[in-house]
């Protein structure tokens, strides 16, 4: 049993009033002169003046008692006393709230979300806060935001939590977990609160400081979304639509397909607990066009998260990927005769346009940069920022290493192949000063680096340190491979080949005019941004699903949309325990143990008793049959 605790104990001064009041009741009090109409009467008036001790009359006064309790009451209720919890009460409490996707999953039965049963909890907690306690409100989703300062004033978190919605994203525990770390730095932080539906990684690479305590709602009901979207091109004009549909419990219903707002084919679906169905569509496209998958299920279903029944896609054009491709690139161009679906400059006849946007570009002349391309390939080129780390000699090498997972260098096989060019790193060089120039080492040599990759932006370029016609390359089979990869990194990057649909978080590149402000509108966006000199719209947040409007003025120049498409949110699945690098949390379904402050009963129980006593002080007096 846990005793009550008073957090302003130097209140109970405050009871020695109750010394004056006492002595207020034993002063003799001056009587009114009354003419009364019986002898009946005297007696009463001789009874009152009747010399007794205090004790006595002490004991008799009704309304000294009722004085005596509230004044107790007051000064009980000025000194705040509270249950307490049994633990160390914090002083600073971090409180993390879970707004991912997966919070907006409704219950079957009350139809409320998972957040309003969070903030029902912390709003408990809020109300239970005892004084010298704060409180810190910390949201999660795809990245950590502090909603308030350590603050006491209820108030002020009151209007923070109920500012709190959901985001259409994935939760990062990691960023809410590193941002409470950071709040310890500053303030003595031993506890953390964490209120989630459980939607969780089941490890974290992350040590904790503090004590966590996680708080796991109640499971929501069934769910069925779709969670990947994506199209290949399949010769011009058609394309194969692909969408993925998976459910939390046996659900079953129907995916319609529409393209530019008409429906063009509808598959049905019937899944078990856990399962997947992959659903595959035929259309034709000679022009950019929209897709929109949409969900729903049979009547006698439910489904509890509606942010995944509705997805998005953007279809490029329909058009052969355009390659610059050197004249003196012999060997790359007869690679490139091989692969379908391309068109090469400059052409036979030598003829190309120079002032053209090609989707790759590949080179062996430093001054053919000035060529516009997505995709850039540089054959035995130095990049002038690389020349003060590299030197050139023709003593040969071989490649000792390579990124087998990169897109440039997948399915091939450098061993034994003979290099004539030697490339050397200058003494004091090492890949840590490639990457601070922003190249990342693809391939290594003997003696430094031989492929190197560089991303600006939407621009990706890469680098053959040596050139392939003074190497043994182009007689294996790892060169064709070579250069169709770098074709199949340039229909990516096109958005030619295959296109996926985008996902919540940030809004994909949009080309537009360069130098030039827009406003973007969307489900819970409004805001201005202002391209690049390239014309890109990039980094614009879309934290909720749907497709956006980016105006310039009145003209509405893109509209790009977003989709969940995240399966983990979609499973609504539920961790019982997260393993962090040094220890285990279990996940907690009981209310979180807080101290009750009792300072509002004993103020209640004190207004009462003021009712009381003037319903005593003012009742009419009793009447005697004498005085009739």
């Amino acid at each position: 049993m846990n005793w009550p605790g008073f957090s302003a104990a130097m209140n109970a001064w405050w009871l020695l009033l109750l010394v004056p009041l006492i002595i207020f009741y034993f002063l003799k009090l001056r009587r009114p002169r009354v003419e009364v109409s019986s002898l009946a009467l005297w007696q009463l008036v001789l009874n009152d003046q009747r010399v007794n001790s205090p004790f006595q009359k002490f004991r008799r006064n009704i309304l000294l008692w009722l004085q005596v309790a509230l004044l107790t009451l007051l000064v009980l209720a000025a000194m705040l006393p509270f249950i307490p919890a049994g633990a160390e009460e914090a002083e600073y409490l971090p409180v993390v709230i879970d707004c991912s996707a997966s919070m907006a999953a409704t219950d079957q039965t009350t139809g409320r979300s998972r957040l309003d049963l969070a903030k029902d909890r912390i709003r408990e907690l809020i109300d239970n806060l005892l004084p010298g306690q704060k409180l810190s409100l910390i949201a999660m989703h795809s990245t950590a935001q502090r909603l308030s300062e350590f603050t006491d004033n209820q108030r002020v978190l009151r209007g923070a939590l109920d500012q709190l919605t959901v985001r259409d994203v994935p939760g990062q525990l990691e960023d809410a977990l590193r941002m409470t770390q950071a709040l310890a730095r500053t303030v003595p932080v031993s506890s953390v609160v964490i209120y989630s539906d459980g939607n969780l990684p089941a490890q974290v690479d992350f040590e904790l400081p503090f004590k966590l305590n996680f708080q796991q709602l109640d499971p929501a009901g069934p769910n069925a979304g779709i969670t990947a979207f994506n199209a290949r091109q399949a010769g011009p004009p058609n394309w194969e639509v692909f969408l993925r549909v998976e459910v939390s419990a046996p659900v079953s219903g129907r995916v319609e397909l529409l393209q530019d707002g008409k429906p063009v084919g509808s598959e049905v679906f019937a899944l078990k607990k856990g399962e997947s169905d992959r659903l595959t569509f035929t259309i034709e496209a000679e022009r950019a066009t929209q897709l929109e998958a949409r969900l729903t299920i049979d009547s006698g279903n439910y489904d509890s998260l509606p942010a995944d029944n509705i997805a998005w896609l953007d279809l490029p054009a329909a058009r052969r990927l355009k390659v610059y491709a050197d004249p003196d690139l012999r060997s790359f161009r007869h690679a490139l005769r091989s692969i379908p679906g391309i068109e090469v400059s400059p052409d036979e006849g030598g003829r190309a346009d120079r002032t053209a946007f090609y989707d790759l570009l590949m080179t062996e002349k430093p001054g053919d940069r000035d060529i516009g391309a997505t995709v850039r390939m540089f054959a035995g080129v130095i990049p002038d920022d690389l020349k003060p780390l590299l030197t050139v000699q023709s003593t040969g090498t071989e490649f000792i290493d390579w990124d087998r997972s990169a897109a440039l260098l997948q399915h091939m096989q450098l061993r034994e192949i003979q290099l004539s060019d030697d490339i050397i790193t200058k003494a004091g060089a090492d890949d840590r000063a490639f990457e601070q120039l922003g190249y990342e080492v693809l391939a290594h040599g003997r003696n430094g680096p031989l492929i190197l990759q560089k991303r600006d932006g939407a621009d990706v370029s890469f680098h053959l340190l040596f050139h392939p016609d003074r190497s043994t390359l182009p007689y294996r089979v790892a060169f064709p491979v070579l250069v169709n990869n770098a074709v199949q990194v340039a229909l990516h990057e096109a958005s030619i080949s295959e296109s996926r649909g985008a996902r919540t978080k940030v809004l994909p590149v949009v080309q537009l005019s360069s130098s030039t402000e827009y406003e973007v509108t969307g489900p819970g966006t409004k805001l201005t941004a202002k391209s690049n000199a390239d014309g890109l719209l990039a980094g614009i947040p879309a934290m909720r699903v749907g497709r956006y409007e980016v105006r310039d003025g009145a003209t509405v120049a893109a509209t790009p949309a977003v989709s969940l498409l995240d399966s983990l949110e979609t499973s609504l699945e539920r961790v019982e325990r997260i393993q962090f690098s040094e220890l285990t949390v279990n996940a907690s379904d009981s209310l979180l143990d807080t101290s009750r402050p009792l300072w509002g009963v004993l103020a209640l129980l004190a207004f009462f008793l003021l009712l009381l006593e003037w319903w005593f002080f003012l009742r009419p007096p009793a009447t005697t049959d004498a005085a009739r």
